[in-house]
């Protein structure tokens, strides 16, 4: 078992309480530390751990000097944090009295702002209160998270459904626009040929025309004769059949919004030119 002296009461360096402890830890076995007659109870006997914890890896005994030894960890020395008294002496057996072993230092996570030094109490063991209270705390504490992870699941689901929909309704979009074009050039394409149709009838002789017109469904013939101009559709009408003429002054009449003042049965019969043979 080695020895380790304290000489100094600085935080750190040869001699000091911190070199002893790293050198104990060091060392294999256990160990002890001891202060020099130096530290006889006077103000010099206090030791200010200003740079942090001291951590004890092994088993050690640390035995005070000839008076008691205070060591703090706060700088201006007010918060006492721990003591050793002196080296305990034989006793009325001539038996030494048996060293109790230096308790580890804390986690330097657990340490507070001002530097302290606090050794948690492992001699009070869990209740069965607190035991069931931290159980269920730490049942709750995946439920959250089991629901928190459902949660993102649903709104990762949400936000590939909401892309779907957008390309579908963009792909529709673009569907319609092409169905659009291509309507549109159906009937630019139906009207140059109704156009074309038009004007080969105006061309045409009346009577000729008339020929033809009297022969023709009501909806193909009023489609060409409202696009006739009107000064050669009347020399058509006039050379038309009565009956074929009366029914498309009717029809022409009828989708031009006029409401005709009498029924069709009482308008004046129209009499058709003669024909003259030629």
């Amino acid at each position: 078992m080695a020895t380790f002296t304290v000489t100094t009461n600085s935080d750190s360096g040869a001699g000091s309480l911190r070199q002893a402890v790293l050198d104990a830890n060091a060392a294999p076995g256990e160990d002890s530390i001891v202060f020099d007659a130096a530290f006889d109870g006077g103000a010099e006997d206090l030791i200010r751990l200003t740079s942090g914890q001291i951590a004890v890896t092994g088993r050690l005994n640390i035995f005070g000097g000839p008076a008691r030894v205070t060591i703090t960890g706060d700088a201006a020395g007010d918060d006492v944090t721990g003591s050793v008294s002196a080296k305990p002496t034989e006793d009325a057996h001539g038996k030494a009295a048996e060293a109790k072993p230096a308790v580890q230092a804390p986690d330097a996570a657990l340490l507070p702002p001002s530097g302290q030094v606090i050794i948690p109490d492992n001699s009070k063991p869990v209740s069965a209160t607190e035991r069931a209270i931290l159980e269920r705390l730490q049942a709750r504490r995946q439920e959250l998270d089991a629901r928190a992870r459902e949660i993102d699941i649903r709104e990762n689901l949400l936000k590939s459904a909401e892309k779907r929909i957008e390309g579908k309704v963009r792909e529709l979009k673009e569907a319609e626009a092409r169905i659009a074009i291509k309507t549109q050039k159906k009937n630019e394409a139906e009207a140059a040929r109704f156009k074309g149709l038009v004007t080969t009838y105006e061309a045409m002789k009346p009577k000729d025309a008339a020929k033809v017109f009297d022969r023709l469904e009501m909806p193909v013939l009023y489609e060409i004769a409202s696009k006739i101009a009107p000064r050669k559709m009347s020399d058509i009408l006039g050379r038309m059949t009565p009956e074929a003429a009366e029914r498309l002054t009717v029809e022409m009449a009828r989708r031009s919004g006029a409401e005709p003042a009498t029924a069709a049965a009482d308008l004046p019969k129209i009499e058709g030119r003669p024909t003259v043979k030629e």
